[in-house]
């Protein structure tokens, strides 16, 4: 799973994404136009993981992971610089857009204020016309064809136009209704407005639980008004700092500012479920490991993310859901108490099942 993270130049794009990964790249007080790509894995936190280690002490531990893609920020009214962004990020799996909250006045702004509603409403204009400079050269391209002799697909040159209306009235194709059929029409074409969006709003220390921060976030979600897009916010400084930390200084360091855990570990949480993946687990003195599936997967298709000869030669899943092992304590328990079960290929695998396939190939 890819997710890019972008935004205005110097919102703290690059900060969140050190948070992220734990790295420690340099962040710039000027906009940066040219620059490399960073791309960083990061762990899913899952408390179901850490227990499950505890109990099995297995030779390695997995958890699921995400991967995140940091790049320059995008600009206002510039499509040929903004073009190297959706260029790179057009085939990720969801986005992560920051916007500023914090004011800073040795880092500038590339609008000269502090403005959240009106930054996120520019960045959603500039991935909206992203996607109309795409659909209006592939229409083009079609009109010179046919002019050539050549006969344009009319059930995507239909879909296009469809897309091309929609774009014009300032309207992300995310929010317009496609059928099955447009849906899988569209995967090539790779619009960046089609993705699904995280807003994260990114504040300074003083302000991480304010009243001026619930505002903010409430006129953004009601702005974002679709269901896919969702709203977030913390304090990138602060969550680089504690990412840098050993798991006890960052305790003591989360205990004095009165939260429970990073935002960040939020902020992960919800990009999985963003895309509508959960996890499923496998257990054992060599390794304890958490799969990532889309949710509805099947369990055929779920052995096959282990390797395909288990799909291949799949006889029966043995199953217990996460919550049912720890109240039993064991395997031997949970199968007394008739809990751990047997299903079949077409079972739909939950998040958290505890999965054992058995097969023969």
């Amino acid at each position: 799973m890819k997710i890019a993270i972008i935004g205005l130049a110097n919102s703290g794009k690059t900060t969140i994404f050190n948070a992220l990964t734990g790295l420690n790249l340099e962040t710039t007080v000027y906009p940066t136009v040219t620059a490399e790509p960073h791309i960083g894995a990061v762990k899913v936190p899952d408390k179901r993981v850490d227990k499950l280690t505890e109990i099995f002490k297995p030779k390695k531990t997995a958890y699921a992971t995400v991967e995140y893609i940091d790049y320059i920020g995008i600009t206002k009214g510039d499509i040929s610089q903004n073009r190297k962004v959706f260029d790179l990020i057009k085939d990720v799996d969801a986005i992560v857009h920051v916007i500023r909250g914090f004011e800073d006045e040795s880092i500038i702004h590339p609008m000269e204020s502090i403005n959240p509603l009106r930054d996120a409403e520019t960045i959603e204009l500039e991935l909206i016309f992203g996607d109309l400079e795409l659909v209006e050269k592939r229409l083009e391209r079609m009109e010179q064809g046919l002019k050539r002799g050549k006969k344009p697909d009319e059930a995507e040159k239909r879909l296009l136009v469809k897309c091309k209306e929609a774009l014009e009235k300032e309207t992300p194709l995310r929010d317009v209704e496609f059928s099955e059929e447009e849906q899988k029409a569209m995967k090539h074409l790779q619009f960046i407005s089609t993705k699904p969006e995280l807003v994260v709003l990114n504040v300074a220390e003083k302000e991480i639980n304010s009243e001026k921060t619930g505002t903010i976030t409430e006129d953004l979600q009601k702005f974002l008004k679709d269901k896919q897009v969702m709203v977030l916010s913390l304090c990138g400084k602060i969550e680089m700092e504690i990412a840098q930390m050993s798991a006890a200084d960052a305790k003591v360091f989360l205990d004095d500012l009165g939260i429970t855990e990073p935002a960040l570990s939020k902020l992960i949480h919800v990009s999985y479920d963003l895309l509508g993946l959960v996890s499923f687990l496998t257990v054992g003195e060599d390794e304890v490991r958490a799969w990532t599936i889309t949710r509805g997967t099947n369990a055929l298709r779920a052995a096959g993310k282990i390797h395909s000869d288990i799909e291949r030669g799949f006889i029966r899943a043995e199953v217990i859901s996460f919550d049912d092992f720890v109240s039993c304590g064991s395997m031997s328990a949970a199968r007394d108490k008739g809990l751990l079960r047997l299903e079949g290929k077409t079972y739909e695998v939950r998040d958290g099942d505890i999965t054992n396939f058995r097969f023969n190939v």
